[in-house]
C-alpha cells in the first residue's frame, strides 16, 4: 500500500486582506523553490486540512493551503451570525485564489482539490487558464443544480428514514418543486438569533450528510457530525447559503466551458461507488476536456480508501517531474 508523505509543517503562514472585512488564512509547506501547487478544500465551508500536506512531495512541491472565507482561520467566522455572507460566493472565492497566487509571486501553479473544491477549483481554472499548470482531482463535482438536488433530495430513495428526519428539521418547507427553496430555509435557520435552534439546524444537516456517506467505508469520527462545535455551524451555514444559491453559477457552465482548460493536463480520481457525488460527473467532464484522465475506482466511494490514494499520489509525482 502506498502511504503518503511524512508529516510537514508550513514553513510560512499569513492572513490576506482579500476585501471586504476578510481575512484569509494561508500557509505554504515544503521546498520554497518548488513547483508550486495550491490545495482547493472542499465543504464548502470545511476549512483546511492538514493531512493534505502530505500528498505532496515536500522536497519538490511549494504547497500552498488556505482556508476559504467564513471557515477555517479566516476571519470572520461564519460560525457567528452576525457574519455576514454576501460576500461570500463562488466568485469572491475565486477572486481570493487569484489575490493569493500574485500575493506569493506565483506564475502558474497546479491545482487540487475534491468535492466542493474541485467546482471551485474548475471554475478558476476555467477564468484563468493561463496561471495553471496541471489538475489532480479526487471526486469531481460542478456544482449544477442537479447535483445538488441529487445530493439532498434523489438519494433519498435509499435512506427515506435519515430523508424523513432531515426535511422534518424545516416542517414548513416543501418537499418537491425547487430544493433550494429545502435548502434556504435551513439557510435561514442558520440565521436565526437563538443558538439553539442554529445547533439543531446543524445538527439535523450533518445527520443527513453523515447518512448519505453511512455505506463507505470509514472508521474516523462522522465526517460532518464530529467536527467541533464552531466549525460544524461554519460549514452547514456556508453548505446551506451556497446550495440554496446553486453556488452563483449558471446551469451546467463549467461543462459548457470545459474547452477552456484544453492543454491543461488533468488527473480525474472518481469512486464507483460515490452515492453523493455520482460518477457521471466525472465521465462527462472527462469527455469535455481532452487532457484529462479519468481513473476509476471500483470499490471506493466519496470518502475515497486507499486505491484512490495511490493514483492521487501517483498523479502528484508524475506532475512534479515536469
Amino acid at each position: 500500500m502506498r502511504e503518503p508523505y511524512p508529516s510537514i509543517e508550513p514553513y510560512e503562514t499569513g492572513m490576506l486582506d482579500v476585501g471586504d472585512g476578510d481575512l484569509v488564512y494561508w500557509e505554504a509547506c515544503g521546498n520554497p523553490d518548488g513547483k508550486p501547487a495550491l490545495v482547493v478544500h472542499g465543504g464548502p465551508g470545511s476549512g483546511r486540512g492538514a493531512g493534505a500536506r502530505r500528498l505532496f512531495d515536500p522536497d519538490r512541491y511549494r504547497v500552498v493551503l488556505f482556508d476559504q472565507r467564513g471557515c477555517g482561520r479566516s476571519t470572520p467566522h461564519a460560525s457567528d451570525p452576525a457574519t455576514d455572507l454576501r460576500n461570500n460566493t463562488t466568485w469572491h472565492l475565486v477572486s481570493d485564489m487569484e489575490r493569493l497566487r500574485e500575493h506569493l509571486g506565483v506564475d502558474r501553479w497546479l491545482l487540487y482539490g475534491g468535492s466542493w473544491g474541485s467546482t471551485l477549483l474548475l471554475a478558476y481554472a476555467e477564468r484563468h487558464p493561463e496561471r495553471v499548470s496541471q489538475i489532480v482531482i479526487s471526486g469531481v463535482t460542478t456544482t449544477r443544480r442537479s447535483e445538488i438536488d441529487w445530493l439532498y433530495r434523489g438519494v433519498a430513495r435509499f435512506l427515506p428514514e435519515q430523508w424523513e428526519r432531515f426535511v422534518a428539521g424545516v416542517p414548513d418547507a416543501p418537499r418537491d418543486g425547487d430544493i433550494t427553496e429545502l435548502l434556504g430555509a435551513y439557510a435561514r435557520l442558520m440565521e436565526h438569533p437563538d443558538a439553539a435552534v442554529r445547533e439543531k439546524a446543524a445538527d439535523d444537516w450533518c445527520a443527513w450528510e453523515d447518512a448519505v456517506l453511512s455505506g463507505e467505508p470509514y472508521t474516523g469520527p462522522a465526517p460532518f457530525g464530529g467536527r467541533p462545535s464552531a466549525a460544524r455551524l461554519a460549514l452547514v451555514r456556508i453548505c446551506a447559503h451556497y446550495f440554496s444559491h446553486g453556488a452563483w453559477l449558471e446551469e451546467g457552465a463549467l461543462l459548457r466551458e470545459a474547452g477552456r482548460l484544453a492543454g491543461i493536463p488533468g488527473v480525474l480520481v472518481h469512486g464507483r461507488l460515490d452515492l453523493s457525488s455520482p460518477l457521471e460527473t466525472a465521465w462527462e467532464l472527462a469527455r469535455a476536456w481532452p487532457d484529462a484522465e479519468l481513473t476509476v475506482v471500483g470499490s471506493e466511494g466519496h470518502l475515497g480508501g486507499t486505491a484512490t490514494l495511490a493514483h492521487v499520489l501517483e498523479a502528484l509525482d508524475g506532475f512534479a517531474r515536469r
